[in-house]
């Protein structure tokens, strides 16, 4: 069963269109990543989904069931972890935690459990008396994101929950969400960061102007585009002529040179690493150290959404 299924949602702010026929199907247990640039219309189709905004046009179901404002059932099945920390600050971390999982719970003896719980998850133990002005930015996000998840929600929505925080804290909280979702839960993920999408989603969507530009595995979206393996070689100079040479290769998309580093960006093609070595072999260019890349997600990104800078 989809968790959840969004059918041709359309949503409009006057006259600027912010979701254009918006379709979006997540099965149980997937870790899904939602990507776009700034104003790609992800946060306001979250929003729709959530029933925090109303919209035009469009089908909303999660868990199989129509949402609507007042299905409070299945908002009590959800949890949110905003990029904004959204913690009271004159409360302890244990206090937090357990004012926020009292709006789903009502019971004050699960509720002690659940909390507990959700304190020892995100490693959070010798911190429970803390209030949260005394916490690092990286005990702060885990601080929120059990906030969001005590209540043991079965569809969570994370949004940029890593930002602006240290190596070691971004890895046990990807860590903690791989683990919710080997407890059962289904996970909508959204992030600029996109090494961390390419390590915990099953699957990513990219979408743009409130539409789907495309969707798959990581592997699948890959695929779609024209951006092949990146060719990168230590070289301390290299000839207008062999750069002309090399940008007339049938597969190559840009070769350019800069810092004693000659890089090659190509479409998909067994040949190219052959092709640009025979080129610079020809012109009996001195070589130094030479590998391939393979395409990033933010390669795929980049060339679906532009590159040009957005507010």
């Amino acid at each position: 069963m989809d968790i959840v299924a969004v059918d041709g949602l359309v949503k409009r702010y006057g006259e600027l269109l912010a979701l254009d026929h918006f379709d979006l199907h997540i099965a149980e247990g997937e870790i899904f990543g939602l990507l776009g640039p700034n104003g790609s219309g992800k946060t306001t189709a979250i929003n729709c989904m959530l029933q925090l905004l109303t919209y035009d046009r469009g089908s909303i179901r999660l868990f199989g069931e129509d949402m609507a404002p007042a299905r409070y059932d299945l908002k009590r099945r959800i949890g949110i972890v905003p990029q904004q920390v959204a913690v009271l600050e004159e409360l302890s971390v244990r206090e937090n935690i357990d004012f926020f999982c009292s709006l789903y719970v009502s019971d004050r003896a699960r509720r002690r459990a659940l909390v507990d719980e959700a304190i020892d998850f995100v490693g959070l133990a010798e911190f429970a008396g803390f209030r949260p002005k005394k916490l690092s930015g990286g005990l702060l996000r885990r601080l929120n994101i059990a906030c969001g998840i005590a209540h043991k929600p079965e569809l969570i929505f994370f949004d940029e929950p890593t930002v602006a925080v240290d190596p070691q804290s971004r890895n046990a909280i990807l860590a903690g969400i791989k683990g919710l979702r080997d407890e059962g839960a289904t996970v909508v993920y959204t992030s600029h960061y996109m090494e961390e999408v390419e390590q915990i989603c099953s699957r990513i969507m990219i979408m743009d102007g409130g539409r789907v530009l495309a969707q798959g595995t990581n592997e699948e979206l890959k695929r779609m585009v024209s951006t092949g393996e990146k060719i990168v070689i230590e070289v301390p100079s290299v000839s207008d002529a062999v750069l002309r040479r090399l940008r007339a290769l049938p597969h190559v998309l840009e070769a350019g040179h800069a810092d004693q580093t000659l890089t090659v960006r190509c479409e998909a093609s067994p040949h190219n690493l052959t092709d640009v070595l025979g080129v610079l072999g020809a012109a009996r260019v001195q070589l130094g150290r030479v590998y391939a890349e393979p395409p990033t997600l933010n390669d795929v990104f980049l060339e679906l959404t532009g590159r040009e800078l957005r507010d």
